[in-house]
């Protein structure tokens, strides 16, 4: 990118991002044999990140997309559910997808699975997922929201800011893009 560019949400590129803020937190590419692939329409987003751990049960990521996902300045937030690496079952799919697009989130980012692919990649959102398969998940109303996550190297709180992009996945606690 020029240095007369600036960068914003709709243009930036993580490798620019972490050039210039190299204590950024970078996800790595491989994670036990798995990796993360664009689902959504959007191949970046970024925003202030909103935590959910749960494993092979989506109600609570199902909660979360169903409700405001604006910052205070009314910017999308991106959700990031820590589903422990499974590849068991599908953590969202279109309808909650369309549910997140509904209510303004940037993004998902999801270690774990995601279904309904063909659908997704024609929605105005962010998706990342380690992959996809068509078992949905059970609902038993389990997983906790707003807790301290990790997963391929990072570390991650709700309040903290996430950048995606082809070239990978950055965090830092406070925003890269003003």
């Amino acid at each position: 990118m020029s240095e007369s560019t600036a960068m914003n949400k709709e243009n930036f590129v993580t490798c620019d991002l972490l050039d210039a803020n190299p204590e950024s937190q970078v996800c790595l590419p491989n994670i036990e044999g798995k990796s993360f692939y664009s689902f959504g329409a959007k191949d970046k987003f970024c925003g202030e990140i909103v935590t959910v751990k749960c494993f092979e049960d989506n109600s609570r990521v199902k909660a979360l997309l169903n409700s405001d996902g604006r910052d205070k300045n009314g910017e999308g937030k991106v959700l990031v559910v820590d589903g422990g690496g499974s590849m068991r079952c599908a953590l969202l799919g279109d309808m909650i997808a369309q549910s997140a697009i509904d209510n303004g989130w940037a993004g998902v980012i999801v270690y774990g699975c995601v279904r309904d692919v063909d659908d997704m990649a024609q929605m105005d959102i962010g998706v990342m997922a380690l992959g996809c398969i068509p078992r949905k998940s059970t609902r038993r109303d389990e997983g906790q929201t707003g807790i301290e996550i990790s997963f391929g190297d990072l570390t991650l709180n709700s309040g903290m800011f996430i950048y995606a992009d082809n070239n990978g996945i950055i965090a830092n606690h406070e925003p890269l893009i003003a």
